[in-house]
């Protein structure tokens, strides 16, 4: 009689694993750094600007690699039409520090390195977060804000389609209802 869990273990290894299976890409992935802080502007008109930059292999993004510059208000921007357009709960963006825009304070407030790392920190885990939300890697507004060097706020909100089944005279599922229609 033979011992089940080595039966069960030969099963598992089926295929021999070489360099290119150990030490390749994953299969899918997406990663998105916010880093390169900037401020831009003089006086009561100055902002900090963040690149965003993907990378990624997952079919439904038209590009593999972008970088883009975002501002809080585009993360801002991006949390509200999620939270108004999708299904899915939107995770909290790091405050709006309204206490360091007093202009009697005695430091950079909005600008002080220090509150801009901890900004950009948070940031990065926000659209980390969302962009691995599976049901968010569909929304028109999450591809605009990641992939478009401006963001249109007229947009028509909605999902996007991987490229493969936009093409509705050969999806099948087109087909078979057109078929069944008839």
């Amino acid at each position: 009689m033979s011992d089940p869990v080595v039966a069960d273990t030969r099963r598992l290894n089926s295929k021999p694993q070489d360099l290119t299976d150990a030490y390749g890409p994953p299969s899918n992935f997406l990663e998105i750094d916010v880093y390169d802080p900037q401020i831009i502007g003089v006086g009561r008109g100055r902002y900090t600007t963040y690149e965003v930059r993907m990378r990624t292999n997952l079919p439904i993004f038209k590009l593999k690699d972008s970088c883009v510059r975002r501002r809080y208000s585009d993360f801002e921007w991006l949390k509200n039409e999620l939270e108004r357009d999708s299904k899915i709960v939107v995770p909290p963006l790091p405050g709006k520090a309204l206490k360091r825009q007093l202009p009697f304070r005695g430091d950079e407030g909005l600008f002080e390195e220090s509150f801009i790392e901890e900004r950009r920190s948070g940031l990065e885990q926000f659209i980390n977060r969302i962009a691995g939300h599976p049901l968010a890697q569909n929304e028109r507004c999450l591809h605009m804000f990641l992939q478009e060097e401006s963001i249109d706020r007229n947009y028509i909100p909605g999902k996007v389609r991987h490229k493969d089944s936009t093409d509705c005279c050969t999806c099948p599922m087109y087909i078979y209802f057109y078929i069944t229609s008839l």
